[in-house]
């Protein structure tokens, strides 16, 4: 079965490919065809205008034409399209919606910030490491924060902040939405086997790819205050020719890297997991859970 998720992130746009095959015993296997990644940056418009201007209306377009052919010469069978915290907050999102379905058959759904957290659990990432820590998931998009805290065999919290990398590039976040943040976690993470955080989106993945580390094998805390500090010394030049990173990355990469280091110390934690998941992987888990679904229904009723 082939199946994909497009995620329509602050940042940037992604379409992820996915064959799934079950094997013998119920073993489900998520085998990636491609992932195209579009830098659409739709934060910029909507954090400072509140809506997407004609030109980014326009990348959009002609992004998702693209998607369009790629899932036909595919053969997808199943798609789910989310649009998170840009498109949240854009005042015409409703109008590009309307159009991508009219031009493409393409519907996007924008989801919740609470949803979304919930979207990257689904990775179940925290279940195959060991059960001596508790785990909060940290997944850092333009628009949005997503926080998720797995302990003892539940999930605990799931919560949304409107702090962003773009958001913050912009000087939209202020003290009260940290100050929330800050007690949040702090409040709600008091009290639970000491607490490892997983990290997700591209700026944490290509923090852990500087960093030279082996698979598996987590960031520690002090590293990514040392990343945040070599980093934001430099020029936005300087960080491209240096460190070979592309423009619309790194502009983020500090933004990003203040917020990961803010959520692991008040959460107390001193390292992170980098599993290289993002949104789309977790939303590639949902479509085929809600297919499988579906699928058992009707063979119940016939």
């Amino acid at each position: 079965m082939k199946i994909a998720a497009i995620d329509i992130g602050s940042n940037a746009a992604r379409l992820l490919i996915t064959e799934v095959t079950e094997t013998t015993g119920n073993k489900v296997e998520f085998n990636k065809l491609n992932l195209v990644r579009v830098p659409l940056r739709l934060g910029f418009d909507v954090f400072e205008k509140g809506l997407i201007t004609d030109h980014r209306f326009n990348m959009i377009m002609q992004t998702m034409h693209a998607y369009r052919h790629l899932l036909n010469v595919y053969e997808v069978q199943h798609l789910l399209a989310c649009a998170t915290s840009a498109m949240r907050d854009a005042s015409n999102s409703q109008e590009i919606i309307r159009k991508v379905q009219q031009e493409t058959g393409i519907q996007i759904e924008v989801i919740s910030g609470d949803f979304e957290a919930s979207i990257i659990y689904e990775n179940h990432i925290a279940e195959y490491l060991d059960t001596d820590h508790s785990y909060l998931y940290i997944d850092v998009g333009g628009g949005s924060t997503e926080l998720t805290f797995f302990a003892d065999g539940n999930l605990v919290f799931k919560k949304s902040f409107n702090i962003g990398t773009i958001r913050l590039l912009k000087n939209q976040v202020g003290d009260e939405t940290w100050n929330n943040m800050k007690e949040f976690l702090k409040s709600n993470t008091k009290g639970f086997k000491k607490i490892a955080a997983i990290g997700t989106g591209g700026n944490i993945n290509k923090v852990f790819s500087l960093s030279k580390k082996k698979d598996g094998k987590p960031l520690t805390l002090d590293l990514l205050r040392d990343y945040h500090k070599e980093l934001s010394s430099v020029s936005l030049e300087d960080r491209i020719r240096l460190y070979k990173l592309r423009e619309d990355r790194a502009d983020v990469i500090v933004p990003a890297l203040q917020i990961y280091v803010n959520a692991l110390r008040w959460a107390d934690a001193d390292e992170i997991y980098v599993p290289k998941i993002g949104l789309a992987d977790g939303l590639v888990q949902h479509l085929y859970d809600e297919v499988k679904k579906k699928k058992q229904l009707q063979e119940v009723r016939e």
